[in-house]
């Protein structure tokens, strides 16, 4: 066994289990890390070790053992990082993330809805988004039904999920 480790099993009683579930914590922060992109990357508080590793990483993405090796000194290099502003930053990009994908959800299941039932849809989507245009929807309703009836592929279906996703999100 590594003289450090056993340091610190003698020092604080810390299972060599329990080490190696740390580290692989780190590195699984790690890959969340390496997801990032760009403008996410710039939001997390870390050192510019830690920055430099993430974007070698970035670049060797495709060699899967050299970027094993890499995750682990970004996991090593974690170490010496304040991990709860990282983590707590981690969260809301994650809660963000999650937040737009319910929104787009949401915004597929109106525009279906919107097809199937008219009038009455384009009501409840014009109180919930005044900035949406009623003879806009009304039009894009009216063509997607066309379509629909005469089996073509859902062109203006699309074309009405993308004017609401650009209004409302």
């Amino acid at each position: 066994m590594n003289k450090k480790v056993e340091e610190i099993l003698e020092e604080e009683e810390i299972s060599k289990s329990q080490i190696k579930r740390e580290a692989e914590a780190l590195k699984d922060i790690g890959r969340q890390l390496v997801a990032l992109n760009a403008k996410q990357l710039a939001q997390i508080p870390a050192s510019d070790t830690l920055m430099e590793g993430i974007k070698v990483a970035h670049k060797i993405a495709n060699k899967h053992e050299a970027l094993r090796r890499q995750l682990q000194y970004i996991g090593k290099v974690l170490r010496t990082e304040d991990m709860e502003k990282i983590t707590a930053k981690l969260d809301i990009l994650n809660d963000n993330n999650r937040k737009r994908t319910h929104a787009i959800a949401h915004l597929e299941l109106l525009t279906e809805q919107m097809i199937e039932l008219g009038d009455p849809k384009i009501n409840d989507a014009l109180e919930m988004y005044p900035q949406l245009e009623r003879q806009k929807l009304r039009q894009l309703v009216r063509q997607a039904n066309k379509e629909k009836k005469l089996e073509k592929p859902a062109k203006t279906a699309k074309e009405l999920f993308v004017y609401l996703k650009t209004n409302c999100l």
